[in-house]
């Protein structure tokens, strides 16, 4: 529940190998009891299922020019659908929810199962990158203090979930998202550190002027400021959106036992640390006696 009384939700991105996106998004329709529709030749929306409306598409910018302006080149709509044939074979397909109440998280499985059914597969990682599960996930309140207190506990949490996020496979860690630099670090768990908007939001574009770390703040502070995020970042792939971007998690749908929910559960911990201010102090000063993270 956030702090107004409304509930909170999350939307959940899952990238995988295998179908086209037509096919993936005609599975899940038929799956679901939705219907699909083309945006362009590589991105479909199923609309009116019980868990809303869902995207799937192939998750590569250029193959879409009708929706990313921002993009320095831009390919007409002839060779962007040339280009995401080919690279069908490369490069991942992702599905994307609607906000979901989060009781319905669970509810995902059923989405999960038809994609697999249909054909998606993944162990966690392609050649150069992860394949992500992402979770959008709405703060209790939109305010420096709580952005703040989320990405302290997160920071005190991490080196465990990229562990067990990793899954004891060296290709699975170096695929991870980078790690925040270590000044930073230091800088955000000083138990005197709760910054107003402003100075947070500079601090953070100075030492992470890239969407690729495992709590990504860039589409919230675009929410907050998004002139300001785009003046560093004019083309990153940034949806400004009131979300705490989670892309640390990998997706795994060769597993035929993966499912979301061990992940949610991990972004959880976070949930309840950030809820502690004294836990955060202490933990904070702790690490920093320790001179490491």
């Amino acid at each position: 529940m956030a702090a107004d009384g409304s509930l909170r939700r999350v939307g959940v991105e899952i990238e995988f190998l295998g179908p086209t996106a037509r096919a993936a998004a005609e599975a899940v329709a038929n799956d679901l009891g939705g219907t699909c529709e083309a945006e362009d030749p590589h991105a479909f929306r199923v609309a009116g299922t019980g868990l809303g409306d869902l995207l799937i598409e192939t998750d590569l910018r250029h193959v879409h020019p009708d929706r990313h302006p921002e993009l320095g080149l831009r390919l007409n709509r002839r060779l962007a659908t040339w280009l995401g044939t080919v690279a069908a074979p490369f490069v991942p397909r992702e599905l994307i929810t609607a906000p979901l109440p989060i009781a319905r998280l669970s509810q995902m499985g059923i989405v999960v199962a038809s994609l697999r059914a249909a054909g998606a597969h993944g162990r966690g990682a392609v050649l150069w990158d992860s394949l992500g599960l992402h979770f959008n996930i709405d703060p209790p309140r939109l305010d420096a203090a709580t952005v703040m207190a989320f990405l302290k506990a997160f920071l005190l949490v991490g080196d465990r979930l990229r562990q067990e996020v990793a899954r004891g496979s060296f290709r699975g860690a170096l695929v991870l998202p980078p790690d925040y630099p270590q000044a930073y670090k230091h800088r955000v768990l000083d138990p005197a550190y709760w910054p107003r908007l402003p100075e947070l939001t500079e601090d953070y574009l100075e030492a992470n002027p890239t969407r690729k770390r495992a709590l990504d703040l860039l589409p919230l502070l675009a929410h907050f400021n998004e002139e300001r995020v785009r003046s560093i970042l004019p083309h990153e792939k940034i949806a400004s959106r009131p979300v705490f971007h989670y892309r640390l998690p990998q997706a795994h749908l060769s597993d035929p036992a993966w499912s979301i929910m061990p992940d949610w559960q991990r972004w959880l911990s976070v949930e309840r640390l950030a809820a502690c201010t004294e836990g955060l102090a202490a933990l904070g000063k702790a690490v920093l006696s320790r001179g490491s993270t």
